[in-house]
Protein backbone atom coordinates (compact mmCIF):
# COMPACT_ATOMS: atom_id res chain seq x y z
CA UNK A 1 0.00 0.00 0.00
CA UNK A 2 1.18 3.66 -0.78
CA UNK A 3 2.77 5.50 1.99
CA UNK A 4 -0.04 8.65 3.19
CA UNK A 5 1.47 12.11 2.16
CA UNK A 6 3.60 13.34 4.91
CA UNK A 7 1.46 17.20 4.80
CA UNK A 8 -1.80 18.05 5.66
CA UNK A 9 -1.72 20.19 2.96
CA UNK A 10 -0.68 17.82 0.48
CA UNK A 11 -3.15 15.40 1.82
CA UNK A 12 -5.93 18.33 1.30
CA UNK A 13 -4.90 19.17 -2.27
CA UNK A 14 -4.83 14.83 -3.23
CA UNK A 15 -8.50 15.10 -2.01
CA UNK A 16 -9.60 18.07 -3.61
CA UNK A 17 -8.14 16.42 -6.72
CA UNK A 18 -9.72 12.95 -6.40
CA UNK A 19 -12.63 14.60 -5.68
CA UNK A 20 -13.06 16.78 -8.61
CA UNK A 21 -12.39 14.05 -10.92
CA UNK A 22 -14.56 11.38 -9.31
CA UNK A 23 -17.17 14.14 -9.93
CA UNK A 24 -16.58 14.97 -13.10
CA UNK A 25 -16.58 11.16 -13.98
CA UNK A 26 -19.91 10.76 -12.71
CA UNK A 27 -21.37 13.82 -14.44
CA UNK A 28 -19.97 12.12 -17.91
CA UNK A 29 -21.08 8.73 -17.20
CA UNK A 30 -24.52 9.88 -16.09
CA UNK A 31 -24.94 12.49 -19.06
CA UNK A 32 -23.40 10.21 -21.42
CA UNK A 33 -25.10 10.83 -24.44
CA UNK A 34 -23.63 14.71 -24.29
CA UNK A 35 -20.23 15.49 -25.20
CA UNK A 36 -17.98 15.90 -22.20
CA UNK A 37 -16.88 19.37 -23.47
CA UNK A 38 -20.57 20.62 -23.49
CA UNK A 39 -20.97 19.57 -19.93
CA UNK A 40 -17.96 21.73 -18.76
CA UNK A 41 -18.84 24.40 -21.31
CA UNK A 42 -22.14 24.34 -19.46
CA UNK A 43 -20.40 24.97 -15.91
CA UNK A 44 -18.77 27.84 -17.81
CA UNK A 45 -22.23 29.53 -18.71
CA UNK A 46 -22.67 29.81 -15.20
CA UNK A 47 -19.97 32.77 -15.44
CA UNK A 48 -19.83 33.41 -18.83
CA UNK A 49 -23.62 32.73 -19.85
CA UNK A 50 -25.17 31.29 -23.30
CA UNK A 51 -21.99 32.46 -24.95
CA UNK A 52 -19.85 29.77 -23.17
CA UNK A 53 -21.69 27.21 -25.44
CA UNK A 54 -20.10 29.27 -28.90
CA UNK A 55 -16.57 29.21 -27.36
CA UNK A 56 -14.10 26.42 -27.94
CA UNK A 57 -11.58 24.55 -25.95
CA UNK A 58 -11.13 27.61 -23.78
CA UNK A 59 -14.52 27.56 -22.66
CA UNK A 60 -13.93 23.47 -22.00
CA UNK A 61 -10.81 24.48 -19.92
CA UNK A 62 -13.06 27.71 -17.66
CA UNK A 63 -15.11 24.68 -16.72
CA UNK A 64 -13.10 22.54 -16.08
CA UNK A 65 -11.11 25.13 -13.35
CA UNK A 66 -14.77 25.98 -12.20
CA UNK A 67 -15.51 22.53 -11.49
CA UNK A 68 -12.48 21.78 -9.43
CA UNK A 69 -12.52 25.34 -7.84
CA UNK A 70 -16.16 24.35 -6.35
CA UNK A 71 -14.81 20.58 -5.80
CA UNK A 72 -12.39 22.45 -3.53
CA UNK A 73 -14.26 24.81 -1.79
CA UNK A 74 -16.38 21.56 -0.22
CA UNK A 75 -13.55 19.74 0.36
CA UNK A 76 -12.28 21.83 2.41
CA UNK A 77 -15.88 22.61 4.47
CA UNK A 78 -16.20 18.53 4.94
CA UNK A 79 -11.93 18.88 6.56
CA UNK A 80 -13.28 21.31 8.52
CA UNK A 81 -16.92 20.33 9.80
CA UNK A 82 -16.14 16.50 9.82
CA UNK A 83 -14.73 15.83 13.35
CA UNK A 84 -18.16 18.07 14.87
CA UNK A 85 -20.45 16.04 12.13
CA UNK A 86 -18.94 12.64 13.13
CA UNK A 87 -19.60 13.63 16.88
CA UNK A 88 -23.18 14.26 16.18
CA UNK A 89 -23.91 11.55 14.20
CA UNK A 90 -21.49 8.90 14.92
CA UNK A 91 -21.59 7.25 11.37
CA UNK A 92 -19.60 7.92 8.84
CA UNK A 93 -21.88 6.85 6.14
CA UNK A 94 -24.76 8.30 7.55
CA UNK A 95 -22.53 12.05 7.86
CA UNK A 96 -21.47 11.04 4.17
CA UNK A 97 -24.94 11.08 3.10
CA UNK A 98 -25.84 14.23 4.67
CA UNK A 99 -22.83 16.52 4.06
CA UNK A 100 -24.01 15.45 -0.10
CA UNK A 101 -27.64 16.48 0.97
CA UNK A 102 -26.03 19.76 2.26
CA UNK A 103 -24.26 20.40 -1.08
CA UNK A 104 -26.88 19.68 -2.90
CA UNK A 105 -29.19 22.29 -1.00
CA UNK A 106 -26.38 24.58 -1.27
CA UNK A 107 -25.58 24.21 -5.39
CA UNK A 108 -29.29 24.30 -6.25
CA UNK A 109 -30.58 27.06 -4.18
CA UNK A 110 -27.21 28.98 -2.85
CA UNK A 111 -25.33 28.95 -5.68
CA UNK A 112 -27.06 27.93 -9.19
CA UNK A 113 -29.63 30.63 -8.61
CA UNK A 114 -27.37 33.52 -8.80
CA UNK A 115 -24.78 32.21 -12.18
CA UNK A 116 -25.93 33.01 -15.44
CA UNK A 117 -26.95 29.44 -16.20
CA UNK A 118 -30.96 28.77 -17.42
CA UNK A 119 -32.88 28.09 -15.07
CA UNK A 120 -36.28 25.98 -16.76
CA UNK A 121 -38.17 23.67 -14.87
CA UNK A 122 -36.59 20.93 -13.45
CA UNK A 123 -37.20 17.16 -14.47
CA UNK A 124 -36.21 14.42 -12.81
CA UNK A 125 -36.37 10.64 -13.80
CA UNK A 126 -35.95 7.81 -11.61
Amino acid sequence: MANPPKSKFLLLLLTCLFTGTLDAMAAILISYKIPPATIFKFIASGWFGPSAFAGGTEMVLWGLLFHYLIAAIFTIVCFQIYPFMIRLFKNKYLTGVIYGFFIWLIMNYGVLPFTNIHHGTAHINI
